[in-house]
């Protein structure tokens, strides 16, 4: 009798030992998985955004204004840990890169100018538009501002000062299109102009020809456009044009591969929040352009003089390694 309740003291202490280690590891468990669930429950102030891959292709072709603008973007990058490697290409492959995944994203359109070939792969779905950057982007004839406070503030108005010109209109390179509108409008006698020079020389020849004249105060009508340095280095008028021949104000913006959105949401939102003004890229293009420095170089004074603007770029962004871009980004520099 007392050997069975020997057995029986001993076989409840086992139970109740099993039984209060269950509940140990139970409560162990529920305890880990409240740590785990606490760990994934944003806290207050905390920004939850997909990051994505860290390797970035910018696709870039030679015009200073592009150029500039994607070291730019570059240096951002840079400073929120990813890496960006720029590539240089013609438009034709840059178009061809994004409808193929081959670049990522590109910086430089000019969606008129890119014309039919660029609006087939957006229609397609194999580009995506991310944003217009610039919405005064122009192309069209300038005067200096002395001329066009003397009169000369319209096309219209040009024919009535001829001899003032001495009949001439400056272009660019022969084949531009900003030449062949002129030249029409003189075969077309549009303007009165019919009795006009198209002077087509280069784009370094017509601004020499413009500073000469303009340092002298004389009268010169030229192909103008902007963002471009001239804009503040010359101080120049850009004329109406009521027959349309120039068209309406350019549209530049951000274009990127199909699938660029949903692989890097997190740079895709920094593009889409990336705008400018003429006048910003025309003091970018000054400086890489005209006084020859290198664009990393340029980058990094304009970004650490602009924080300001560049946090409004970074608004909901975050680093690669999931901090936030507009606290990391004022602390770099």
């Amino acid at each position: 009798m007392i050997l069975c309740l020997v057995l029986l003291v001993a076989a409840g202490a086992v139970v109740s030992g099993c039984t209060n280690q269950t509940q140990q590891q139970d409560t162990a468990g529920k305890n880990e998985d409240a740590q785990k669930d606490d760990a994934d429950t944003p806290k207050e102030g905390d920004t939850k955004v997909q990051v994505g891959d860290k390797n970035i292709n910018l696709g870039m072709v030679e015009w200073p204004g592009v150029t500039q603008k994607t070291y730019i973007l570059k240096e951002v990058l840079d400073k929120l840990g990813y890496d960006v490697e720029i590539n240089t290409y013609t438009v034709p492959l840059v178009i061809q890169g994004l409808s193929t995944g081959d670049i990522d994203a590109f910086a430089g359109t000019w969606f008129e100018t890119f014309g039919e070939a660029l609006q087939k792969k957006i229609d397609n779905g194999s580009i995506k538009v991310t944003s217009i950057q610039l919405e005064d982007a122009l192309y069209k004839p300038a005067v200096p501002t002395y001329v066009f406070e003397a009169g000369v503030k319209s096309m219209a108005d040009l024919n009535k000062y001829a001899d003032k010109f001495n009949h001439k209109y400056y272009g660019i390179e022969p084949g531009n299109d900003g030449n062949q509108i002129m030249i029409d409008a003189v075969n077309n006698d549009t303007y009165n102009l019919g009795d006009w020079e198209v002077v087509e020389s280069s784009t370094s020849g017509m601004l020499l020809q413009a500073k000469k004249l303009t340092d002298k105060k004389e009268w010169i009508v030229f192909s103008a456009w902007k963002p471009h340095w001239m804009n503040v280095v010359y101080d120049i008028k850009y004329l109406d044009d009521p027959e349309g021949l120039w068209g309406e104000a350019a549209k530049v913006g951000t274009i990127s591969s199909a699938d660029f959105p949903e692989e890097h949401p997190n740079v895709n939102k920094f593009l889409e929040q990336f705008t400018i003004t003429s006048d910003i890229q025309s003091a970018w293009i000054l400086e890489y352009a005209k006084n020859e420095r290198d664009p990393k170089e340029v980058a990094t004074e304009w970004v650490s003089n602009n924080l300001d603007l560049v946090s409004q770029w970074l608004d909901g962004v975050v680093t690669v390694d999931g901090k936030d871009a507009q606290n990391v980004i004022k602390e770099s520099y």
